[in-house]
């Protein structure tokens, strides 16, 4: 039975979890309070529910008749909350005393928390979400980034500028951690010029808890207090220092607050530290030596994988780690040259750097890449760790990356959902079985749906430019303007991903005059909606970002093209639930999966992509389009020759002839049966329940129960 309690009460605990997010009946309650309060502040309930005390929100409830929808919500968070009928209680019991620690440096779960920047950390909120649905005893460690990571505009020349605006944590859902001695918790990590401190914030993610370490605090320097300001900011000293922060910083963290994890889950290079303090403890705790402790700590360490680029792979020169993780080493019995050979593909060499991949490979027995493809790549990038085996034998393995499923779908398409799933799909999404009844949508029903998702998209777009615009003193005439930007029936595509150059965001621009043409047809036109962030140190991504948004501004694209600034959770919604089509062309091998065209999927939109990461094992002829042919060429400008024909190919003989082809209905037949084919055939597959199913049964049980393979000590 539960207590009484005001709407006010049940609102500030429903709002200090983020189980809130989401939930798209509590969003719209939110929206419905004050529309512009809570689009103004990043859809923030705590900066809501502040502006709203109890008598002000009692009155604002009677008026809206919101009583009933909060009720139902409180009772449908306490129902989840209590459940013990779920996947993890039976199949991942031996966790339950000690749980997975996941440690990933972003974490993407919602706008009002910016302490992410793109892909990756989109897929470890998604991961931390699925573990929560499926009741996986699993705890997140990261780092709470006082400023996150940028926001963005351009300027009159088109060119990328960042800002950042600082998060208090008394407006966020975050508490103050407590340790076993019932105090907040605040610790220590050491270096040769001193020890460098940071508090722990406890963050509520469903049944799952993220504890964040934040180094602004008066026991640190000016310049260690802002070691946690900004996510992936600054030079290679303060990425170690962040590194040696959320690895061993994490651990102690855990250790501080009684939780004894019995594995660890490297997500990225970036926490690869983490198990030299568990080693640590190991020695100093049971007396084992150092490799005794190391054989014992890798097993029970899994490790992913996320990039086949080589500037994603954290590298430090032989001072910085002295400097950093020297104190470590000493307490490990480890010389200089000993440590500095755990991060070398080759011990002896000492002219190589230390690499955070290196040493998370050598410190976890359970490895994987995040697509097939990837894994493939992967085992041959890294082959030079395992001379003594064939390339096919090396022990990396592949977990496909999946996304969130009530997170990335559109509030009407789950209504759609609902009515020809079964019952309980929502909780059933890793079995194919469920999603086979969405071949009984009409098509009607299911492109009025698809339309209605259009339409909003548009709207919003319209509305973000005019943002812009007036940020920008543009004239009236110019904001006019905007009002006839897009049409709701040309065929909308949508691009949107970091501004990195493999990506090749402007391959569809290569020849100006013929995408003109294809853009400006009069009988069956295309437009386009490009958005995405170049990091602030990438200026060749931030000159292709210059170039495709100059081409959005040339007279024939104007108004058809669309560039959309400072790409961030809120705006990736918006655009996978509302495009028509979704463009992803990167540059073969070099995309380990991508998520972005798997959120696409749920919303009934096609996918038009080259055969890489995900799509390379999804695509089966009839649920989407490929770009190219699956092979790559040596000359990487013969390669973006050869993808840019392809591209145009495709668009003009599959893509535009088959979204135009329309019945007496103005029904388009065959693109609505291609949309069916893809989330009855996608949807089970690449969805983060699934993946964290796979994680559990291939990683964390075996490694939980010491059943790891055993793979030889590097």
């Amino acid at each position: 039975m539960l207590e009484q309690k005001t709407l006010h009460e049940k609102l500030t605990e429903l709002t200090s979890n983020l189980w809130w997010s989401w939930q798209p009946g509590l969003n719209e309650i939110f929206r419905a309070i004050d529309q512009p309060l809570w689009s103004g502040n990043a859809h923030n309930p705590v900066i809501l529910l502040e502006a709203y005390p109890p008598e002000k929100l009692e009155a604002r409830a009677r008026e809206l008749g919101l009583h009933s929808r909060i009720n139902y919500a409180y009772r449908r968070w306490h129902e989840y909350m209590s459940s013990h009928d779920t996947w993890g209680a039976t199949r991942a019991g031996i966790l339950n005393h000690h749980p997975v620690a996941y440690f990933s440096a972003e974490f993407g779960m919602h706008e009002s928390m910016p302490i992410y920047s793109g892909g990756l950390g989109i897929l470890s909120g998604d991961h931390l979400k699925s573990a929560s649905d499926l009741d996986i005893p699993l705890v997140g460690v990261g780092l709470l980034y006082g400023e996150g990571y940028f926001s963005q505009h351009l300027d009159a020349n088109g060119w990328q500028q960042e800002s950042y605006k600082t998060m208090h944590p008394d407006k966020l859902p975050v508490k103050a951690a407590v340790g076993k001695d019932c105090q907040p918790v605040v610790i220590s990590v050491e270096t040769r010029t001193g020890k460098i401190y940071a508090r722990v914030w406890e963050v509520n993610v469903g049944r799952v808890r993220l504890f964040l370490l934040d180094t602004n605090i008066p026991n640190n320097t000016d310049e260690d207090r802002r070691l946690t300001a900004r996510l992936y900011g600054g030079d290679t000293r303060i990425r170690i220092r962040q590194e040696i922060m959320l690895g061993i910083g994490g651990a102690r963290a855990l250790a501080a607050i009684g939780i004894q994890p019995s594995v660890i889950h490297m997500n990225e290079g970036h926490s690869a530290f983490a198990p030299l303090e568990i080693i640590r403890e190991r020695i100093q705790e049971d007396g084992l030596s150092f490799d005794a402790a190391l054989r014992e700590t890798a097993a029970s360490c899994c490790f992913t994988t996320h990039t086949p680029v080589e500037a994603g792979h954290d590298r430090f020169d032989a001072g910085l780690i002295n400097e950093h993780v020297g104190p470590l080493g000493d307490q490990l019995g480890l010389s200089h040259d000993a440590l500095m050979g755990l991060g070398r593909v080759n011990p002896q060499n000492p002219s190589e750097s230390f690499c955070m991949t290196v040493l998370a490979f050598k410190l976890s027995r359970k490895a994987n890449a995040v697509s097939s493809l990837h894994g493939v790549v992967s085992r041959r990038m890294w082959s030079s760790l395992w001379p003594w085996q064939s390339e096919e034998e090396i022990p990396i393995g592949h977990i496909t990356n999946g996304v969130h499923v009530p997170t990335w779908l559109a509030t009407q398409m789950r209504v759609l959902y609902d009515r020809v799933l079964p019952v309980d799909w929502h909780i059933h999404t890793g079995e194919p079985g469920v999603w086979a009844g969405f071949e009984k949508a009409t098509s009607g029903e299911l492109w009025e749906t698809h339309q209605s998702l259009k339409n909003q998209l548009i709207g919003f777009t319209r509305r973000r430019l005019e943002t812009q615009l007036r940020r920008n003193n543009a004239s009236e005439e110019q904001i006019a303007e905007v009002a006839n930007v897009l049409d709701p029936r040309a065929l909308l595509i949508g691009f949107a991903r970091r501004f990195a150059p493999y990506k090749r965001t402007d391959l569809i621009m290569r020849e100006f005059e013929l995408l003109a043409q294809i853009v400006n047809d009069s009988d069956r036109p295309v437009q386009f909606i490009f958005a995405g962030k170049s990091h602030p140190r990438d200026d060749n991504g931030k000159a292709i970002l210059q170039r495709v948004w100059r081409a959005t501004q040339e007279g024939p694209l104007k108004g058809k093209v669309i560039f959309l600034e400072d790409y961030d959770i809120n705006l990736a919604r918006h655009l996978v639930q509302g495009v028509d089509v979704w463009l992803n062309n990167p540059r073969r091998p070099l995309e380990a999966s991508g998520t972005s065209g798997q959120k696409v999927v749920l919303n009934g939109v096609l996918n038009l992509s080259i055969l890489d990461g995900w799509w390379a094992e999804a695509y089966d002829g009839h649920n989407g389009f490929a770009i190219g042919t699956g092979r790559s060429h040596v000359n990487d400008a013969i390669q973006d020759e050869r993808d840019w024909r392809s591209l145009i190919d495709v668009l003009r003989n599959q893509v535009i002839p088959m979204y135009y082809e329309r019945d007496a209905d103005d029904l388009p037949q065959q693109w609505i049966r291609r949309i069916k084919r893809s989330v009855r055939t996608l949807g089970w597959r690449f969805n983060s329940d699934r993946m964290v199913m796979d994680y559990v049964n291939q990683c964390y049980v075996p490694a939980a129960g010491g059943l790891s393979s055993q793979i030889p000590v590097l």
